[in-house]
């Protein structure tokens, strides 16, 4: 870690690290005594216990979290989890408390807050509907990263609405969404 805040990163970004945080921490104890000072990312699928995420206060600057599902419908469908909604929102509160909204730098480059990204799956512009109508509710002054890149791989080909990429049309209408729930901050892609 020192070594790549050496080399000029701008930040750690510790990528699905539920599985290794003791690990993280004590890991980041000794960066932080030998001159650690870039912010910490936590880079997570959203999918987080509130208990987790307490251990983690005062130690992650940014919180980069997918909301996958706006229903548990389409959590045990794709993912197999039942109570993907109430575990997601409670996990995006929590690091909402943590860190607040996105701070920057006069360079634009993110030092403190919350990120939060949702995938536009084919043929399920209602889930995304319902990701952005939580959003809008819980969180409403968070980034948003709207991402259209999905592509079918594993065992997406055997679930016919997921065997396909996303289409234009599907993502201009997620993108009509941001802006009738009044989702103003954040990034959408050219597809």
């Amino acid at each position: 870690m020192l070594l790549l805040q050496k080399r000029g990163a701008h930040n750690i970004n510790f990528v699905t690290p539920t599985h290794f945080i003791p690990q993280a921490v004590e890991a980041l104890r000794i960066a932080v005594s030998g001159g650690l000072r870039i912010p910490i990312v936590y880079n997570s699928s959203g999918y987080e216990r509130v208990e987790t995420l307490k251990l983690l206060d005062g130690i992650v600057d940014i919180y980069l979290p997918d909301m996958k599902y706006g229903n548990n419908k389409c959590a045990r469908k794709y993912s197999g989890v039942g109570n993907y909604v109430e575990v997601n929102c409670a996990a995006i509160k929590e690091m909402y408390r943590q860190v607040g909204t996105l701070q920057v730098d006069e360079d634009g480059i993110a030092k403190r807050g919350l990120i939060i990204r949702h995938l536009v799956l084919p043929g399920n512009l209602e889930n995304t509907e319902e990701v952005l109508r939580s959003i809008a509710i819980l969180v409403p002054d968070v980034p948003l990263s709207l991402m259209g890149q999905f592509f079918p791989a594993h065992i997406a080909h055997s679930i016919p609405e997921l065997s396909r990429k996303l289409n234009r049309r599907e993502y201009e209408k997620a993108v009509n969404l941001l802006e009738q729930l009044g989702i103003m901050t954040g990034w959408v892609q050219s597809l």
